[in-house]
């Protein structure tokens, strides 16, 4: 597609709709708005436009249709995939000040929020009101428009799924400017296809989130946390099947190594109790009573010392504790960029019973390659986050060590079963592998569900497909 050069009469029809002051052209631009959290993807747009209502991003997204301009949006730029980076220039399209709460329906149990809203702010202002809005992805300070837009997972989603299991109605502006409703309050929709869920995930390039119905259920009154360290990784993630198939199912599994652990003390620079052990799983229950919470506990703690292999377990029960370790968690990825000059991330999410497999092939192509290859995951959905270390290498090395290792580390995946992403989108970094994995059949159904939405292809281009 060959987008009409920008020019100085779409700078004032812009600052007409919004006003001047949130419009910032490319040469007043801070860097930052070129990059996404993960730097390795990075483009300036012609002009950063900040929208604050529905209207707003209608009438915009009518113009740039007509006139054939890029529009890339952008919330908190937390994306580790580039999806919010405008490698076409164009219009930045930032959402951020659309963060109102709208309605909160205690008799359908829904949220309505402006996609500006943050994650943080979201479990603040309905755990006020005895209220649960479970997805956890590991960055708090994303909008909801952005998990909205890549289907964001986290820690909780073993038990309580992801942010599309959370998302009951939509209010989306088509690239045309024209405004939609998907779904709504309702609890069941057998009406046709499911508009809704092509819009979750879709990173932006089929239509703009401008208010999202969430779904909401009773806070659990009581939570406990486990810190259970075994004598290697094989025989922590040999745990991981039956830890799940207990009587109740956990409410997150989570793996951590020595190594990742030490990169957080030295990232948060402070001890983390019982951390001198090879493996660990951290696993957390919620519940209602503190009966039913002991008796998981029980339950867990001789399950996992009589028969799977486990050295101890540790409660996580008072505040320090549970900061101290919970924090060391949240820390892994800011620890782990800390540690070197540049990281690349594989998103990979497989089987259950292939993650000690896979890991075992990571650290050995570590070796193979030359290149330092941190990693953790969700062990209780099969979502690893997996890193390569730039350290000492010189920029060619780097390029070359990384597109080797990312090929395999992907083929490997999709060989156990796996696919490219489990949370953190395609993008614009992870094309060649969504491709390499899904054959050309389903790139073109892919590429019709684009057309269909956005014929002139202006919204996001260039990513996922």
């Amino acid at each position: 597609m060959k987008y009409r050069k920008f020019s100085g009469s779409d700078f004032d029809f812009l600052k007409d709709i919004v006003g001047k002051e949130n419009v910032i052209e490319k040469k007043d631009l801070e860097p930052d708005f070129a990059h996404d959290e993960l730097q390795t993807v990075s483009a300036f747009p012609d002009v950063h436009v900040y929208v604050t209502d529905k209207e707003q991003v209608q009438k915009i997204m009518k113009y740039a249709n007509e006139q054939l301009i890029p529009v890339t949006v952008r919330g908190s730029g937390t994306g580790l995939v580039g999806a919010c980076v405008p490698i076409e220039g164009g219009i930045l399209l930032d959402t951020s000040k659309m963060n109102r709460f709208l309605e909160l329906d205690k008799v359908n149990m829904t949220l309505t929020v402006e996609p500006g809203v943050l994650l943080m702010e979201i479990y603040e202002y309905v755990e006020k009101e005895g209220l649960f809005y479970a997805p956890d992805p590991g960055e708090k300070s994303a909008t909801i428009g952005g998990n909205i837009s890549t289907n964001a997972g986290g820690m909780r989603a073993v038990k309580y799924g992801v942010t599309r299991d959370w998302v009951r109605g939509l209010e989306v502006v088509l690239p045309n400017g024209e405004l939609v409703h998907f779904g709504g309050k309702v609890v069941k929709n057998s009406s046709g296809y499911s508009l809704k869920d092509l819009i979750i995930g879709s990173e932006g390039t089929l239509g703009i989130v401008v208010s999202a119905i969430l779904k909401l259920i009773p806070i659990p009154k009581k939570a406990v946390s486990l810190l259970i360290p075994f004598k290697d990784r094989i025989a922590a993630i040999d745990a991981v099947p039956k830890v799940i198939s207990m009587e109740t199912l956990p409410t997150a599994v989570e793996f951590l190594e020595k190594n990742s652990l030490r990169f957080s003390e030295e990232y948060l620079g402070k001890k983390i109790p019982n951390a001198d052990y090879q493996a660990y799983l951290l696993v957390s229950f919620d519940g209602n009573t503190q009966e039913e919470i002991d008796h998981l506990v029980d339950l867990v703690s001789q399950l996992c010392v009589d028969e799977l292999g486990a050295i101890d377990v540790y409660l996580v029960d008072t505040d320090e504790r549970k900061q101290s370790v919970w924090s060391a968690r949240g820390a892994f990825l800011e620890a782990i960029k800390a540690s070197t000059s540049q990281i690349d991330e594989c998103d990979v999410v497989l089987p259950r019973a292939h993650i000690s497999e896979y890991l075992t092939f990571t650290q050995n192509l570590s070796q193979e390659i030359g290149i330092r290859i941190p990693y953790f995951g969700h062990a209780g959905d099969g979502n690893l986050h997996i890193y390569f270390c730039k350290d000492q290498l010189t920029d060619e090395e780097w390029l070359r060590k990384t597109e080797i290792g990312f090929k395999k580390m992907y083929l490997k995946a999709f060989e156990l079963g796996g696919l490219v992403s489990g949370e953190h989108g395609i993008g614009y970094a992870k094309k060649p592998y969504l491709k390499m994995q899904v054959g050309e059949t389903q790139i073109q159904l892919m590429k019709s569900i684009k057309q269909a939405f956005d014929p002139n292809n202006i919204l996001n281009p260039g990513k996922i497909i």
